[in-house]
Parts: C-alpha cells; sequence; structure tokens
C-alpha cells in the first residue's frame, strides 16, 4: 500500500482502504459551499474570538453562514453570542441555533442541560460527536461553515482533518507565544494532512493607546513577518487588543462588534473564494 496522502478523490486504492471510514457525510437536506477550519497551536490566543468575528464579517457581507464548535471541552461560541438555547431535533436531524443575526451555531453547550458542566470524554467520543455535528445538524445551504477546531495538533484535531472536507485553515497566534515552533507543528500538520492554509492572523498584535493613537506592542515586538518568509505562509491581518471588545464578547454581543482591522481578514477568505 502506497503512502497515505489522505486524497480519497483522487487515490487509485480508495475503495479498499480504510481510511474511508473516517470521512464524514453531510446529510442530503444541507449543502456546504466552503469549510474553513480556524486553528491555534495553544489555547487562550482567540481562535474562537477570530472564528467569530470572521462569522459576524461574512454574514455583513450577505453570505450564509454556519459555525461549528469543534471546541468540545471548552466551547466558547454560545457564549459570545449570547445563545442559551438547547438545540432540538427530529429524526437523525440537529436543528441548529440562529444567532440574532442569522448565523447557524451548533456547539457542545447547546446540547448540555447546564452550559457549566465539564465534558469528561475521552478523544474518539469527542471526535465522533464533532463528525455528528456536521453529518447530522440541519446546516441547508450554506456559503461558509466555519469550524472553531481545538487547540492544538492532538487526537481530536487529527480526527477532524481527516473526516471532514476543509478547504482552508486558517492559523490564529500571538505575539507571546512562541511563534516558529507552534506555527510550524500547525503549518506541517496541514501539509501532511492535504489541507490548505489560507494565512495566519495574529491577534492581540497591539493596543492603540486611546490618547494619542499610538500603537504599544504590550507583549513585545512581533517576529511573524520574519516567520512568514521562512514558512512560506501569509499573514491575513494583525488585530489589536481592545478591551471594549473584551466587555461585548463577556456580555454575549460580538455581533455589535466593529473592527475595521478584521475586514481584510475577511476579503483574503472572499478572494480566496473568486
Amino acid at each position: 500500500m502506497p503512502e497515505c496522502n489522505h486524497d480519497c478523490e483522487h487515490c487509485a486504492t480508495s475503495e479498499s482502504c480504510d481510511s474511508k471510514s473516517f470521512k464524514a457525510k453531510l446529510n442530503e437536506a444541507s449543502h456546504i459551499k466552503r469549510i474553513i477550519g480556524v486553528l491555534s497551536g495553544k489555547g487562550g490566543v482567540g481562535k474562537s474570538f477570530v472564528t467569530s468575528l470572521l462569522a459576524v464579517s461574512l454574514k455583513k457581507r450577505g453570505y450564509k453562514v454556519g459555525i461549528l464548535d469543534a471546541d468540545v471541552t471548552g466551547p466558547s461560541i454560545p457564549k459570545a453570542f449570547n445563545v442559551s438555547e438547547k438545540a432540538t431535533g427530529e429524526g437523525s436531524l440537529i436543528y441548529p441555533l440562529f444567532t440574532k443575526s442569522g448565523i447557524k451555531v451548533i456547539s457542545a453547550n447547546c446540547l448540555l442541560e447546564n452550559d457549566s458542566d465539564p465534558i469528561i470524554w475521552r478523544g474518539p467520543i469527542l471526535a465522533n460527536l464533532v463528525k455528528q455535528f456536521y453529518e447530522d445538524v440541519l446546516w441547508e445551504e450554506l456559503d461558509f461553515l466555519l469550524i472553531d477546531m481545538p487547540p492544538g495538533t492532538g487526537d481530536v484535531a487529527l480526527t477532524i482533518f481527516q473526516s471532514l472536507p476543509i478547504d482552508d485553515l486558517i492559523i490564529v497566534t500571538s505575539p507571546q507565544d512562541l511563534v516558529s515552533l507552534i506555527v510550524t507543528k500547525a503549518i506541517k500538520m496541514a501539509e501532511m494532512m492535504n489541507i490548505n492554509v489560507l494565512g495566519v492572523v495574529e491577534n492581540m498584535s497591539y493596543l492603540s493607546c486611546p490618547d494619542c493613537g499610538k500603537k504599544i506592542e504590550i507583549f513585545g515586538s512581533s517576529h511573524l513577518e520574519k516567520f512568514a518568509k521562512e514558512l512560506h505562509f501569509d499573514i491575513l491581518g494583525r488585530l489589536p487588543l481592545n478591551p471594549e471588545h473584551t466587555a461585548l464578547i463577556d456580555k454575549g454581543q460580538v455581533e455589535d462588534i466593529v473592527f475595521p482591522e478584521m475586514e481584510n481578514v475577511t476579503q483574503r477568505v472572499i478572494e480566496k473564494e473568486n
């Protein structure tokens, strides 16, 4: 058996390959044009924040958008959008919940009786839940499905990459990270799984002084540009740290955030589509 490159569509031995059992199949009532995974090498860098902002920005431009919260043990998407209802279903289908602007959302918190209950499951069970979110949720027609990935490059992320037909990957990092190591791991994982890396977003890149507008690099100087050249990836944008945004997120009002710096990221995503 030749070495697997995970491209089942063009593989001559795909019919006899066990890896095909990993592939998730979307329900017949749904059609998704493009799937984008949002990944970070570690937690706490704003991966879910970037996912939420991108969804909001795409929705404002008239696209039909859904978010699959694959960070099962640390789901934060429902809180950001103030989605507190519980998911329901009929037959084998699960109905997604809607944000106030009409973004479709599914998350582990949408299934728990109490949002604060921990999910203490093994990796394979977590990964199977994510597959179920893709296969059984009634997404209907979507232009974009954004997948808020679990942090890191572990078992759940690997299974998601093997199972779901992700078109592009956005990697989120921050200046205080060990950028060279963490970004390199994420990019190499994507390359091994034959998933295109659209680029990197640096979150918390700087703080703008409210008085003079000067950019203050509170986590030190960014070395992202240097690593971008070495690893041949695009920088999609640098997002400033803004306490007002944090307050809106805590209130579940991410859709009320005005964030011009995010528009470049959104534009790059749309340009890739065209």
